[in-house]
């Protein structure tokens, strides 16, 4: 694109039979009738911006096969409508010598050209002739009297044009149709997001009032750490319940009896009476139905069973 700010460039008039000129900095660029086709019409409209929407149909018999853009101005009760190529244009000004990077502005031999005396030669074969408010590009043999066209004192005006460079890879119905399936899938992916957000926001709001409700720590961390401590809890406790399980499924001799149950750090110690390395096999065979490591001491008749928690 080409930008439209107002500055103090020199203006340069172009035609495809134009010679090749030498520019080294920002320029304004008049482009002939041979690079546009327009035409001068009443519609049915009141605004510019109205009009463009019916330039496709309305130059759509007269033009070749190509990628075109559309302008239009209103003069009095009438618009100057025009079609061009955007790709034809930028590749003719290369061609001529003008890098892309110097266009300052580009605008129509109709708008600032419409106001000259008679004809004007632009080269040695043609002359721009103001014909029913039309500049045209003619002969020069059809005119007489006339001079060379000078655009040094023109005032230009504030019809210029933005030229696209990419236009003939994807025309501007095909690019309208895609940024609009680009719109609708924006829509949906925000729609999704917005949805996953409340689903998220609502886990997070159960979170905490669960937190709440059982007094909990108030980070996921702390909680894991205190997950693990009520774990091992519950699992020492698990193994206490099968331990006992086991010792009091024993079935004792009238001489045996079961003494105590002692707790020591990690270590549950459990003495019996009437037993001694003869006749500890009940015990052992409790014990090891449950797969329980255990050590045995005896003692002056007296077993006493070690088992790590």
């Amino acid at each position: 694109m080409f930008t439209k700010f107002k500055t103090n460039y020199k203006t340069i008039f172009l035609d495809i039979n134009s010679s090749n000129v030498l520019v080294d900095e920002k320029v304004n660029i008049i482009i002939s009738p041979s690079l546009y086709w327009v035409k001068k019409i009443k519609l049915p409209v009141k605004y510019a911006r109205e009009a463009k929407k019916l330039l496709p149909s309305i130059f759509e018999d007269v033009l070749p096969d190509g990628n075109y853009s559309y302008d239009a101005y209103k003069s009095g009760e009438e618009f100057f409508v025009f079609a061009y190529e955007d790709k034809y244009i930028l590749d003719t000004i290369t061609q001529k010598g003008i890098s892309s990077s110097n266009i300052a502005n580009v605008y129509f031999a109709q708008s600032e050209l419409d106001k000259i005396d008679g004809a004007v030669n632009i080269s040695e074969e043609h002359s721009l002739y103001i014909k029913d408010g039309l500049v045209v590009l003619v002969p020069c043999c059809w005119i007489k009297e006339k001079e060379n066209l000078n655009v040094d004192n023109i005032k230009l005006s504030k019809q210029s044009i933005t030229l696209q460079q990419y236009s003939h890879i994807v025309d501007k119905s095909s690019l309208y149709k895609i940024l609009t399936i680009l719109f609708v899938l924006l829509i949906v992916l925000f729609s999704e997001y917005m949805v996953s957000a409340k689903k998220v926001q609502n886990v997070l709001d159960a979170r905490d009032a669960l937190f709440s409700q059982y007094k909990l720590k108030p980070t996921m961390i702390q909680n894991r750490s205190l997950l693990k401590k009520f774990e091992k809890i519950h699992n020492k406790q698990t193994k206490i319940r099968e331990i006992m399980a086991a010792v009091l499924s024993v079935r004792l001799l009238s001489t045996q009896k079961l003494l105590k149950i002692d707790f020591r750090n990690k270590f549950m110690s459990i003495e019996f009476s009437g037993f001694n390395s003869a006749n500890k096999t009940s015990v052992e065979k409790a014990l090891k139905s449950k797969k329980i490591k255990y050590r045995t001491v005896f003692k002056n008749k007296i077993m006493n069973v070690e088992i790590k928690l």
